[in-house]
C-alpha cells in the first residue's frame, strides 16, 4: 500500500477500462473536478448504497462541474450489469489487479468476517481540474458519505 495521498499532491495517473468499453486515464478528466471513489464489489449491500447515493446526488454534482467515477476490481461486464440495474449515470472503471487502488492507497489489509485479508479499502478522492488531490476520504463509512462529498463541493441534494 502506498503512502496516504495529501491535498495538493498530483493525483496518480491511471488507465483503466470503463463499462463503456473505452479506456480512461486521469488526463481524460482534466478541466473538471473528479470524484474518484473506490469500492470493493458490485451489487453488494454497502457498495450498492454508496452507488445509489452518488446517483441521487449526481445532478447537483454535475451542476458544480464534478464528474463521479467508481472503481472496483470487478469486470467490465459486471460493471455494466450493476450500472444498468441501479440506473447509475456515471462511469465505472475496472481495476482487476488493484494497481490503481494501490497507487491511491485504497488497497491493503482489512478485517473481514474476523480474518485479515487484502482488498479494496473504501476510499474517495476529489481531484481538482488540474489533476491535483483536493480532498481525501479514507476508510469511508457509507452512510452520509456521498452527501459529505457533495457538501465539500458546495453541492446540495435535490
Amino acid at each position: 500500500m502506498s503512502a496516504t495521498l495529501q491535498p495538493g499532491q498530483p493525483a496518480p495517473d491511471f488507465c483503466l477500462m470503463g463499462d463503456d468499453g473505452k479506456e480512461h486515464d486521469l488526463r481524460s478528466f482534466r478541466g473538471r473536478t473528479l470524484i474518484l471513489y473506490f469500492y470493493p464489489r458490485d451489487a453488494t449491500p454497502g457498495c450498492t448504497t454508496e452507488a445509489r447515493d452518488f446517483r441521487d446526488l449526481h445532478p447537483a454534482l454535475l451542476a458544480r462541474g464534478a464528474v463521479v467515477v467508481g472503481v472496483s476490481p470487478d469486470s467490465v461486464e459486471s460493471h455494466r450489469r450493476f450500472r444498468a440495474k441501479e440506473g447509475l449515470p456515471f462511469l465505472l472503471l475496472s481495476d482487476p489487479e488493484g494497481r490503481t487502488a494501490a497507487a491511491y492507497g485504497a488497497f491493503g489489509e482489512k478485517v473481514r468476517y474476523g480474518k485479515r485479508v487484502q482488498g479494496i479499502l473504501r476510499s474517495t478522492f476529489i481531484i481538482d481540474p488540474e489533476g491535483r488531490i483536493q480532498a481525501v476520504y479514507p476508510n469511508v463509512r457509507v452512510k452520509g458519505h456521498a452527501a459529505a462529498v457533495a457538501a465539500a463541493l458546495g453541492a446540495t441534494s435535490p
